[in-house]
């Protein structure tokens, strides 16, 4: 029983070593170019925002790897005249979990191809206007999700897909993500996220 018991250790301690071997966890973060799509928008334009958070990598097979981590993005739109300019803020937590395969390109330089799922949850945000003479006017950051028609559902949930390079520890990656969720409060209203990315990130 004793001898039993001993293997099993060594055989739960051998599997959390393999496990741990295999996961890398770092952090990444980098710049957004982020719009609405759907049926009730007209001249949107693109809003420059930001992501970071850590991110999560398991190799489970010869060049194949699971990706996720949990990121603080920002997305939304910009909208200008001759005389002002408008733009929606949404800042959202966001666990992609991406499928990825690497290929080996030089020794410590992989090519990685990725795609998958996203699920995100509204944080906060702003609306912000600069009118014709050029003052600031910012909306409370409380208020941009909400129930209310000019408020947006916090849930979000999509498609992202994209391609990179893991130089050693060093990684650059370019995405996109397309929203799925109508997040239009308005009854016949249909408003989605997307969003192209530019990471550099470093795995411990």
């Amino acid at each position: 029983m004793k001898k039993l018991r001993l293997s099993l250790v060594v055989a739960m301690l051998a599997i959390v070593t393999a496990a741990s071997a295999q996961l890398n966890l770092g952090v990444k973060g980098g710049v957004n170019m982020s719009n609405f799509y759907g049926d009730e928008l007209t001249d949107k334009n693109m809003k420059i925002g930001f992501h970071v958070g850590l991110a999560a990598d398991y190799d489970f097979a010869p060049s194949m790897a699971l990706q996720t981590g949990l990121f603080f993005t920002t997305k939304g739109f910009k909208y200008e005249t001759s005389s002002s300019e408008y733009t929606e803020n949404l800042m959202y937590l966001q666990l992609p979990v991406h499928l990825a395969y690497k290929q080996d390109v030089t020794p410590g330089t992989r090519i990685v191809f990725h795609a998958g799922p996203y699920l995100a949850y509204g944080v906060g945000g702003k609306r912000n206007l600069k009118s014709g003479n050029w003052l600031d006017t910012t909306w409370d950051v409380d208020k941009i999700f909400g129930d209310a028609t000019r408020q947006y559902k916090p849930f979000d949930a999509g498609l992202g897909l994209g391609v990179g390079a893991e130089f050693g520890r060093f990684l650059v990656d370019i995405g996109w993500d397309m929203g799925l969720v109508n997040i239009s409060n308005n009854t016949d209203g249909n408003i989605k996220n997307q969003n192209a990315y530019l990471s550099v990130g470093y795995k411990f």
